[in-house]
């Protein structure tokens, strides 16, 4: 069997243009990344989301840029930068689970309500019809009767493919995935449908992969950024050495840290921060004091003899 495409899926805080240029240089496996969403805040859309989705900052890879919006209004501010910027895809958010945002009907706090998921997909389809749409959902918010309500929606629009995380909304990230109520959606899907959820070694994509044979591909977020070589070893059938990983991870974590440097300009307490973010789910089963240290330290000194010192004790 032919290896699966592997899709990146978006995590705020830690998949952006830095991170994502850096991944494809050193790991690679990867055939397309999402940006976070791109979302309306205080009536506009913030400079850090625009740069992220410029070409200049994601060459060489890949991406669609995802958003999320309640309305179609909110979605009528967004897609015009899109289209600025080149891009003649986008994802529509319908599966983030943060609290704060679902109360306002974004991301899997739409679920529950049909007539207003109807009116935001079918207004991106009819105002956009040059651009190929997909969608990240969510089995739903409540229960899972509220995606297979909405999948008679997804059949009749033209989407490109939809990405379907098996996990209910209010279960943010906890709890085990529902792969039986994942079946029944997959078994009344006419589009193309990708996996997303728990996958954190080959063989998880492989039993993912065999259970749904008619999936269209798979798309993994903190799988990959805990292992980012998950994507090639699928894609090449072989795991890199422990050696060979610390190797890698050295190489991208200095083009990430060059990255932000340059990005942040001598914010120093800025960089530190979103140094530590790119520890938090890299490496699991790295030296446990190690990665304590690199958490704690309040110094760009100590955190580069840190990093040095996980990394050593990782060969």
């Amino acid at each position: 069997m032919n290896p699966l495409p592997i899709h990146f899926a978006p995590l705020q805080g830690h998949t952006e243009a830095v991170y994502r240029q850096a991944h494809a240089r050193v790991f690679g496996g990867v055939d397309t990344y999402y940006s976070p969403f791109v979302r309306i805040e205080h009536g506009e859309i913030r400079r850090r989301d625009v740069r992220d989705i410029s070409p200049e900052h994601n060459q060489a890879l890949h991406l669609i840029p995802q958003l999320m919006a309640p309305d179609a209004d909110k979605l009528e501010q967004i897609m015009p930068l899109f289209i600025e910027k080149g891009h003649r895809e986008a994802n529509i958010n319908l599966g983030c689970p943060f609290p704060l945002l679902a109360k306002r009907h974004n991301g899997a706090g739409m679920l529950p309500y049909p007539e207003e998921v109807k009116a935001l997909l079918e207004a991106a389809i009819q105002k956009y019809p040059d651009v190929h749409f997909s969608v990240k959902l969510r089995l739903g918010w409540e229960n899972a009767e509220e995606c297979l309500a909405l999948l008679p929606l997804f059949n009749e629009l033209p989407f490109s493919h939809l990405i379907l995380h098996p996990r209910l909304g209010k279960q943010q990230y906890k709890g085990e995935v529902d792969l039986d109520a994942f079946e029944a959606f997959y078994n009344g899907c006419s589009k193309p449908l990708y996996y997303n959820g728990d996958l954190h070694t080959t063989a998880d994509i492989h039993t993912i992969a065999g259970r749904f044979p008619r999936l269209a591909g798979i798309v993994i977020g903190r799988g990959l950024l805990a292992n980012p070589a998950l994507a090639q070893e699928y894609r090449e059938g072989k795991s890199l050495s422990t050696d060979e990983m610390a190797k890698k991870v050295g190489q991208l974590h200095a083009m990430v840290f060059a990255g932000y440097q340059e990005q942040l300009q001598g914010e120093e307490a800025q960089l530190l921060m979103k140094m530590k973010s790119f520890w938090e789910y890299l490496l699991p089963d790295a030296d446990r004091k190690a990665r304590k240290i690199i958490h704690k330290t309040s110094k760009l000194s100590n955190y580069r003899a840190a990093v040095s010192n996980l990394l050593g004790s990782y060969r």
